[in-house]
């Protein structure tokens, strides 16, 4: 089952090609069962889409266990976002909307100048 969100990745090694590919990229790294994921993807997808330079993504730790290794994730939900291929954000749990929102705010302005 796939939660209805972000463009789905389903491998690692996807997920870290997609990083080292695009210059602005948000990983989204959920559970199936995780309530609370199911709450916060729909609250804040539609602001991040509104970021036009940020390619978005989303990896269910469940499917993908490797990935919770490799991004050093206790728990779920957790925002990542990579800038030019390096972790540049992380709120896990518990997303601030608003923290979120301003820090993108910050780092996309930041590449505009």
């Amino acid at each position: 089952m796939n939660m209805e969100g972000f463009v789905e990745v389903t491998s690692l090694e996807e997920a870290k090609q997609l990083i080292q590919a695009e210059n602005l990229l948000l990983m989204f790294i959920y559970g199936e069962t995780c309530s609370v994921c199911h709450a916060v993807l729909p609250q804040i997808k539609p602001m991040i889409d509104s970021f036009d330079a940020i390619k978005s993504i989303q990896i269910n730790h469940e499917h993908v266990p490797a990935v919770a290794s490799e991004f050093t994730v206790f728990t779920v939900p957790v925002v990542l976002l990579f800038l030019e291929g390096k972790e540049v954000l992380r709120q896990a749990r518990f997303i601030d909307r608003d923290l979120l929102k301003h820090q993108l705010n910050t780092i996309t302005t930041g590449l505009k100048n």
